[in-house]
């Protein structure tokens, strides 16, 4: 009999092959279905990634201003004891150079304590770094208002006080303003580099009014409530990215604007790139910036910034008038340095580095040969205008040079020589004023070192530099 085959009947291959089939189509299904999830947990996350604040214009604009108070602040405390150095003579009997030393001392900490910030802020970020260093600055004032010998303020304002400041100077604004913005960078670094300058114009006039009528501790309490009220600003509205906020830098979005930030010496994206510091070391620009930078501290915080006021009180400036002065030089020196900022966005800025030092030694050439308030008005609207005005390019070159996500560690190095310049500045004057009778040798070195850091500026050697990739999933800069 003949057997008939069933019309379902299938072989033994083609039932391997409908099993595989459908083995695969369900592996497939649970894959897709994976990938929705993922997604969907994904586009969670971006949506959580908002401004804590809803603004109508760009939120880099507000953490600018956090850090523009926070450094102001910082400024203000940091610049006190050229103020500070006359009641301490009357009060406690400390000799000029004793006092010179303690805040040789905080200059030097305050850049000592720059590569460790920088690495601190790359590590852990701005907001962090910004508040444990109001801290320590909350710490040291308030020591200051208790001691009685000189070892405690040696170790309260020539040590706590350095370290405190020094986590939120340069190597902070380089951070942020290199971080958060592309387009307008140059404004943005102009901006935060003259907090410092704003602050001596609001606490210097104010804290030598403080100290005339009614006594220096007085004025320190001020301070402190000031920091004491940046502390939950910090905390609540400040961030270390524009990544956390899903945003990208200011301007990342228009090509031309792109170019700022990139790394040139390894010709990689900026946000890519990493350095060592042998390559950092081997670098020309890096001893150039540094060696200037040596020169700036030298003839800014070491020799004007502390010694300026007792050299007019000595002249037969009163006490007032003469912290005014300081605050005129200040507020010139936000108009300088903001446009110093505003140039770099349109000019080279190593040629316009160069030209701010050579109106600095101009100024201090001038110095010795004023002996009234009229001639020292003059003064200090040349210096002012150039106080600093070095940052902005300073700070542009080592982010266009090194890459901008190694700003903070670079920079940190670089500003370690302005304060190592700045402290042995301010030993070496007053010692000078000791030994001469005056500060007039004094002025005049740092008018010829100024012109020697201007040819170094004129040698540094900036390479071209290349688009830097935005962040993924980050949301266009408004404006």
């Amino acid at each position: 009999m003949r057997r008939v085959s069933a019309p379902f009947d299938m072989s033994q291959g083609d039932v391997y092959a409908s099993f595989s089939a459908a083995a695969c189509k369900i592996v497939l299904w649970i894959k897709e279905d994976y990938l929705y999830e993922d997604m969907e947990n994904h586009s969670t996350l971006n949506s959580q990634k908002r401004p804590p604040l809803s603004l109508p214009f760009y939120y880099g604009w507000l953490v600018l201003g956090i850090c523009f108070l926070t450094t102001l602040t910082s400024a203000g405390v940091r610049s006190s004891p050229s103020v500070l150095i006359h009641p301490l003579e009357a009060e406690f009997g400390w000799s000029r150079t004793m006092i010179a030393s303690a805040v040789s001392m905080n200059l030097l900490l305050f850049g000592v304590a720059a590569p460790l910030s920088g690495y601190l802020i790359d590590r852990f970020g701005p907001r962090k770094v910004m508040m444990g260093s109001l801290l320590l600055l909350i710490v040291g004032v308030s020591g200051t208002m208790a001691m009685t010998d000189f070892w405690q303020f040696f170790l309260v304002w020539g040590i706590i006080v350095g370290l405190g400041a020094g986590g939120v100077g340069s190597v902070l604004t380089a951070t942020v303003g290199n971080r958060w913005f592309v387009a307008r960078r140059g404004l943005a670094l102009g901006i935060l580099g003259s907090a410092s300058s704003t602050g001596q114009i609001i606490f210097l006039p104010f804290f030598m009014a403080m100290i005339t009528y009614a006594g220096w501790r007085l004025g320190s309490m001020t301070l402190i409530v000031v920091a004491l009220f940046l502390l939950p600003l910090i905390f609540l509205f400040m961030r270390d990215d524009p990544a956390e906020v899903g945003l990208e830098p200011y301007g990342a979005d228009q090509p031309a604007a792109a170019t700022a930030g990139a790394a040139s010496l390894r010709g990689m994206p900026a946000k890519n790139a990493t350095i060592t510091a042998r390559e950092v070391v081997s670098h020309p620009t890096f001893w150039l910036l540094a060696g200037s930078f040596f020169v700036c501290g030298g003839t800014a915080n070491g020799l004007i910034g502390t010694h300026l006021i007792p050299h007019e009180i000595e002249i037969g400036i009163p006490q007032i008038a003469a912290a005014s002065l300081l605050g005129i030089m200040g507020g010139l020196n936000m108009v300088g340095t903001i446009f110093s900022g505003w140039m770099i966005d349109r000019v080279q800025p190593q040629r316009w580095l160069a030209l701010v030092y050579a109106l600095r030694g101009f100024s201090l050439l001038i110095l010795p040969f004023v002996q009234d308030f009229t001639g020292l008005v003059f003064f200090a609207i040349i210096y002012g205008l150039d106080w600093f005005a070095t940052v902005p390019p300073s700070m542009a070159i080592t982010a266009d040079t090194f890459g901008k996500q190694n700003v903070g560690k670079v920079y940190g190095w670089i500003f370690m020589s302005h304060q190592i310049g700045a402290a042995i500045m301010a030993s070496a004057a007053g010692a000078l004023r000791t030994w001469m009778g005056d500060y007039q040798f004094a002025f005049l070195s740092g008018g010829v070192i100024a012109m020697i850091a201007a040819g170094l500026a004129l040698q540094i050697k900036m390479k071209p530099r290349e688009a830097a990739a935005p962040p993924p999933g980050a949301q266009p800069a408004g404006a």
